[in-house]
């Protein structure tokens, strides 16, 4: 006893001195490595037994624990059967004695380490562990201990960890299935108690201005509901032990839910008992009972609340009732996490159908006491005093009824569907924060998204349909459009940031007007006349403040003023701008529904917006509104830039709408459709030059892309502005726009002379000329480069370096840019592009040898000849891709590519990646044109970059690598395999006559040794190309991989599953294990599996036998998967217990 009393002193000094601030972290090391060599000891569990009832010092005790939680969980097995018994008696009597003393964090691991116990031993060695459990619960004394540990049970036992076999598993499932009825009739019973005893106290509630709030219940929502009565009664008034064991009753509840099937096991009573919980989360009116609280700040890191360990308050009563308020909530909380376990079941058995219904009923009560005004409150200072989490849970519920339960209760007479979507609306537009409002218009977008699919599969019955739903989306759409506009809505909209960028690159405003807009264009789909006429009129009122500046305008010599300078005018235009810029986003969002079959019918509406459009986007060009100089710049210049440039992005959005108006009306209203066209050129051109603001200067060019791409009017070219457009870019070199913008416009330029006109036959496309003018314009935009190649030499001096790199930084971008934007046309596009870039071509393989070493040089010079490979390679021909290929080949020595490679994620890196890229594309061409070069790209890749990838991460070149090796056996089968189809269907035909073996080896040698590292994209990449080879060419049936390779990749990847280092891709690599098994089940059952067990270390020959028995002989896909989950699980789980057997252990 004395020792035992020295070690406890001791390991209490320790214990002291290692957290205490002053120690070093080098004898932090040594009392470590003392305290595991101390728990490693046989029977340190006794030392610990002592150490736990005679210590008050806590990380003692959690030390002690830790030392049983290690020994339960993994050393239990080897221990002797009156050590395990002496335990199990032991630490229950432990807890009964101290858990009132302890702190929570300390009871609560011990629960843990009880129900561990359970967990290896419970019912045959352990019978009592759950009765105990229950007899707790059912003693009022006990009652929050047992709580705490039914939940504990049901976190460790209803899904426990891979450290049990799955016949364990299964087995506590099963018996903890057969508690269900018992375990929530316990709890039912608690909440019921607890609910009655306490609403006899406040039966008689003072009259309240709100006391009629049961009378107005939701239309039919309750007739006849026999809950409605129940959950108008008065709130119970709970005293704070009551709250308490009330929370960890509905904690143990949210958790069992979140395991048990729905079943009448769940009663109407404990729904009813759930609920009357649920409003104390949105019931403000009741007062908590005086005496100490229990801050919801002191609960445990899961979700249990200190018991015991919080002195009572003297703070006096207005501390105390906030507390208890917070307390309060929680309740709300905890009973809405309980409902929302049940609603997020996708799988809803017949018989619970009626227990939804009448669940639904019950919480749309809540919501509309939740939406409710009266005297004393709005709608929206009700939601602002209520607690943040229960008001996330209530959004939660009402997005998993939408989205999961809609489709099964919206039909149903019993469920007023429009009266529950009025409560919505109310819920949601009187949010009290963004998220909030965020989370309401998901809900919203489901809702319509359901609306849509219905009336869709429903044709006949649409008229009826939206009838239903009509006022409804009228209301949300007019509503949703004065959230967006700072008319309206100007106080939380200033408080949006326009600024900071999330994950999405998008700033917090510009997310709510997207979310806004997508909600606008949903109704739009649906109500499109009814959508157009809210939303035009808005538009035209602001677009009237926009158009009258011109009167404004004042002008002293060169300077161009506004004459606004009064600070309240100033905010209102500021105002109408900021909406007129929204509404001009709206406008181009719903561009969508003009076209298509619908374009006749909407022709109208939609040619009333384009030539409002062009108008404003010609005044805004005209005026010049961007130059002007106002009273207040930092805010008024930058709303005048954004409105010109969403006036641009908006037209451009309607090309599709004009390009189908030139294909089916031009003939009628050709004048009309010249004019549009003109005035949008005549409004985009004066903007392109570099003295214009460059947002407004991209928008005017990613207009005139889109009129060349996708409109394609056969005019164009003749228009003053277009040329003036193009002399600007041929001969004005000196003033050059920024790079982006000279890029758009020159694709612009390229578009109209490449691509062919509609509706025009081949004779009358004019290629001749339009030929003609592109050469010219590629000529003048090349000049520069091409004048390179007479003036290199093989080693340029460094002042002259600089120019050259600059000359081709600038250039090739241009090039590349113009052959990607035609890569998708017909071959006359492309054979003209081709023939104006053949110079250019030519200089850039030449240039490319004396630049080999500048990797910055190289990248783009790759990037260049990559997109003419994959646009362009037809055109250029055999001959000269051959000897682009060869250069190419010639120069990317081994050690070129390994100095490239080993700078991982520099210019180097990315050149060596389009490079494999490169020839990805040609050996993907079919023919046998290129079929010469195959031994040689085989050979680079497996023999000068696979070594040097192979042991690096190098993730980006190896990706490339492995998709270059997976197109040469994809696309060049024959390469390896010459079977016919005829011999192939031939019976007796001889078997995979097969050529360049050798390399086929190594490259399935590569693909299984990339899945022995850890990169799990690299890993997933090469396991799908190894399927598509399987499903394409029967890889896994060819002779030489059935024979040779076949075991080694099912038991590489057998073995990635047991050491979980890829358990993301379980999916897939079980897949993969079936159909390379399925090839020959019998081999693989008979051959195969014996000889896995056999080898598998850590395991015992009787355990081989118990795996082998378990893995059944099935050859469908879900029972197979079944068993190697099970083999997998059990394999590891006797490698876990046989590791922390004692030496000398024996087995029976």
């Amino acid at each position: 006893m004395a020792s035992e009393e020295a070690s406890l002193h001791a390991l209490e000094s320790l214990m002291t001195e290692f957290f205490h601030s002053c120690t070093t972290n080098e004898r932090k090391r040594e009392i470590e490595e003392l305290l595991n060599n101390f728990a490693q000891q046989t029977g340190a569990w006794r030392h610990c037994l002592f150490f736990l009832s005679n210590t008050r010092n806590e990380y003692v005790m959690m030390y002690s624990l830790t030392v049983f939680e290690n020994l339960v969980n993994k050393m239990w097995i080897g221990l002797a059967p009156q050590d395990k018994m002496e335990i199990r008696s032991c630490l229950p009597k432990l807890l009964l004695e101290h858990h009132k003393s302890v702190p929570y964090f300390i009871r609560n691991k011990l629960c843990k380490v009880i129900v561990d116990i359970g967990r290896q031993d419970w019912p045959m060695f352990y019978h009592d562990f759950f009765t105990n459990t229950l007899q707790l619960i059912q003693s009022p004394a006990l009652a929050q201990l047992g709580l705490v540990m039914l939940k504990t049970t049901s976190e460790e036992l209803a899904c426990p960890r891979e450290d049990l076999s799955v016949a364990r598993k299964d087995e506590l499932r099963k018996l903890l299935l057969d508690q269900v009825p018992t375990m929530l009739g316990l709890l039912t019973g608690i909440l019921e108690t607890y609910w009655d005893k306490h609403s006899i106290i406040a039966s008689t509630p003072p009259p309240s201005p709100t006391s009629g709030e049961c009378v107005e219940l939701l239309g039919t929502l309750f007739q006849g509901s026999q809950y409605s009565k129940l959950l108008c009664q008065p709130m119970a008034a709970l005293d704070n032990e009551s709250q308490h064991l009330c929370c960890l009753v509905l904690e143990c509840l949210a958790h069992l839910f979140s395991w048990i099937p729905l079943s009448i096991n769940i009663t109407p009573t404990l729904l009813a008992s759930i609920f009357h919980f649920a409003r104390f989360g949105c019931d403000l009116r009741a007062k908590a009972k005086s005496g100490s609280f229990i801050s919801s700040t002191s609960s445990s890191s899961n979700g249990h609340l200190n018991a015991g360990t919080m002195p009572p308050s003297s703070n006096g009563g207005g501390r105390q009732s906030e507390g208890s308020k917070v307390d309060r909530s929680r309740l709300g909380v905890l009973a809405m996490t309980c409902v929302n376990e049940l609603v997020s079941k996708n799988c809803v058995p017949v018989d619970f159908e009626e227990y939804l219904l009448r669940m639904f009923q019950q919480t749309f009560f809540l919501l509309q006491r939740l939406t409710r005004e009266n005297n004393a409150h709005t709608v929206k200072s009700r939601l602002q005093e209520l607690d943040e989490s229960y008001l996330e849970k209530f959004t939660d519920f009402l997005r998993l009824f939408v989205s999961v339960h809609l489709r099964r209760i919206e039909s149903s007479p019993q469920f007023p569907i429009v009266e529950f979507l009025a409560l919505l609306f109310k819920y949601t537009f009187n949010q009290p924060t963004h998220e909030g409002y965020f989370s309401c218009l998901d809900i919203w977008s489901v809702f319509l998204d359901f609306l849509t699919t219905k009336i869709k599969s429903r044709l006949a019955d649409r008229e009826s349909v939206l009838n239903r739903y009509k006022d409804a989306l009228v209301l949300l759409l007019r509503e949703v459009l004065n959230r967006i506009q700072f008319r309206y809505n100007q106080v939380q909209l200033e408080e949006l940031d326009d600024e900071t960028l999330d994950d999405d690159q998008q700033t917090e405003w510009q997310k709510y007007l997207r979310q806004s807009l997508e909600v606008v264009a949903k109704v739009m789909e649906l109500l499109p006349s009814h959508a157009f006429s809210t939303l035009f009129p808005i538009l035209q009122e602001n677009l009237d403040v926009y158009l009258g500046l011109r009167q404004f305008i004042v002008t002293t010599g060169t300077i161009r003023r506004l004459n606004i300078t009064a600070e309240n005018d100033c905010r209102r235009l500021h105002c109408s701008l900021r909406d007129l810029s929204s509404l001009l986003q709206a406008v181009g969002r719903l561009a969508e529904h003009f076209i298509g079959e619908i374009f006749a019918s909407r022709f109208n509406d939609a040619l009333a917006v384009v030539e409002r459009l062009v108008e404003v986007t010609c005044y805004g060009s005209q005026t010049s509104l961007y130059d002007l100089e106002t009273a207040v710049p930092s805010v008024l210049k930058p709303d005048l830039i954004d409105v010109h440039a969403q006036a641009l992005a908006a037209l451009q959005a309607y090309s599709h709408w004009l390009a189908q108006f030139y294909s089916e009306v031009h003939s009628q209203n050709q004048r009309q459709f010249v004019n549009l066209i003109t005035s949008a050129v005549d409004a985009s051109c004066p903007l392109i030059t570099a003295k214009v603001p460059e947002k407004l200067l991209l928008c005017a060019c990613h207009l005139m892309v889109s009129i060349t791409l996708t409109v394609r009017p056969v005019f164009l070219a003749s228009l003053p502005a277009v040329q003036n457009i193009f002399n600007l870019i041929t001969e004005n070199q000196t003033h050059r726009l920024p790079l982006e913008a000279h890029l758009l416009v020159c694709r612009a330029l390229s578009n109209m002379l490449l691509l062919p006109w509609p509706n025009l036959s081949e004779n009358e496309q004019q290629w001749q000329t339009r030929s003609g003018s592109h050469a010219s314009m590629l000529a003048a935009l090349t000049r520069e480069y091409r004048m390179l190649r007479g003036t290199v030499n093989l080693t340029p001096r460094r002042p002259e370096m600089h120019d050259l790199k600059a000359v081709i930084h600038q250039t090739l971008p241009v090039l590349r840019d113009i052959v990607d934007s035609i890569s998708g046309e017909s071959t006359k596009s492309r054979q003209i592009c081709y023939q104006s870039l053949q110079e250019s071509v030519q200089v850039s393989l030449s240039l490319f040898p004396v630049f080999i070493q500048q990797p910055d040089v190289t990248d783009e010079m790759l990037a260049f000849f990559l997109t003419l490979f994959q646009a362009l390679r037809v055109q250029m021909g055999v001959a000269f891709t051959g000897q682009i290929l060869h250069t190419f080949l010639s120069l990317f020595t081994r050690e070129q590519l390994a100095a490239s490679i080993l700078q991982e994620g520099s210019a180097g890196c990315r050149v060596v990646q389009k490079f494999l890229k490169i020839l990805q594309v040609v050996v993907q061409e079919p023919g046998q044109a290129f079929k010469p070069f195959l031994p040689s790209i085989l050979s680079l890749c497996m023999e000068q970059v696979y070594p040097v990838v192979a042991e690096r991460s190098s993730p980006d070149v190896k990706a490339e690598m492995f998709e270059l090796l997976y197109q040469i056996l994809h696309q060049n089968w024959r390469y390896f395999f010459k079977t016919s189809i005829l011999t192939s269907v031939q019976r007796g035909a001889p078997e995979d006559a097969m050529e360049n073996e050798a390399q086929f080896t190594a490259a399935m040698q590569a693909f299984g040794q990339s899945f022995l590292q850890s990169d799990i994209h690299i890993f997933k990449q090469n396991l799908s190309y190894l399927e598509t080879l399987n499903s394409k060419h029967k890889l896994y049936h060819r002779k030489l991989f059935r024979t040779s390779m076949l075991f080694h990749f099912i038991n590489v990847l057998l073995q990635v599953l047991l050491h979980k280092s890829h358990d993301l891709l379980q999916e897939e690599i079980t897949l993969a294990i079936y159909n390379m098994a399925s090839v020959d089940f019998d081999a693989f059952y008979s051959a195969f599996m014996p000889e896995f067990l056999n080898s598998c270390q850590g395991v015992d020959t009787n355990q081989r036998a118990v795996l082998a028995r378990n893995f059944k002989i099935e050859q469908d896909l879900p029972s197979f998967t079944q068993s190697v989950q099970r083999l997998v699980n059990d394999l590891r789980y006797y490698r876990l217990c046989n590791s922390s057997l004692p030496t000398g252990t024996i087995k029976l």
